[in-house]
Order: C-alpha cells, then structure tokens, then sequence
C-alpha cells in the first residue's frame, strides 16, 4: 500500500561556501521552498517559493535528495530537494512565514547549528549538494 503525502520543494541554495537557512515557527532550520501549486513543474515552483520566502533569484539544479519528513508526530511530508545558486546577490527579504535566515558555513554544519536544530535529512541534502556540480 502506497501513501500519498503532501509534497514540499526544497531549496539548499549554496553562495561562497555557505548555505541559506530560514528559522521557522518552530524555532528550527529549514531549506527555502514549500508546495508546488497544482500542475506547477517543481523547478518553477522552487524559483517561485525561494522568491517570495527571501527576495532572492537563484538558478535550480539537479535533485539531490527526497525523504519523509515528519513535521509533527504523526505528520509527515514528502521533501524534494535541488541544489541551487544565487542568480544575483543581495539583501534578504524575509517573509511572514520565517523568523530569521542566516548564512551558514559547509563547515559549521551539524545537527544542531547555532543551538538550533538542523533536521537529519536536511543536512544530508545539504552535503549531497555541496558534493555535486550545479547541473539542471
């Protein structure tokens, strides 16, 4: 028996040698990203999200990870990961729906970061796209 779970686009946006963070309202890290809206190409939908969670453009490469992702006990959301670099620089718009973003070094990465935490498979994503070259 298959399980149908909501699907969320993920963003493990990679500039200098650092990794873009947002703190959510669970006072953990997340990627950039979110749902894709009916019929929308995840890709487009990445473009889209990162946009309006951050004010920034970034190019979407290849997928790098997909795993469950239980958000609360008993609720689990399908995450889909692609690497991706900034389009152009700049200052961080943060929307309504995070309460930080930070810059974080490759080599300050781990389960927890800054006393926050860093969900498992989110660091794993994030190692995987650090291993790989941007390629759509």
């Amino acid at each position: 028996m298959s399980l149908n779970y909501p699907t969320s686009i993920k963003g493990v946006v990679l500039h200098d040698g650092r990794v873009l963070l947002l703190l959510n309202e669970r006072d953990e890290w997340d990627l950039p990203g979110g749902r894709p809206d009916a019929g929308e190409d995840h890709r487009m939908a990445l473009v889209r999200e990162v946009r309006e969670e951050t004010g920034l453009e970034v190019e979407v490469g290849g997928l790098v990870d997909e795993h469950l992702f239980e958000v609360l006990p008993l609720r689990f959301v399908r995450i889909v990961a692609y690497a991706c670099v900034l389009r152009t620089e700049g200052e961080i718009a943060l929307s309504h729906e995070h309460r930080g973003a930070s810059w974080i070094g490759l080599d300050e990465l781990g389960e927890r970061v800054a006393g926050r935490v860093l969900p498992a498979g989110y660091l794993g994503a994030i190692r995987q796209a650090a291993c790989q070259p941007l390629s759509p």
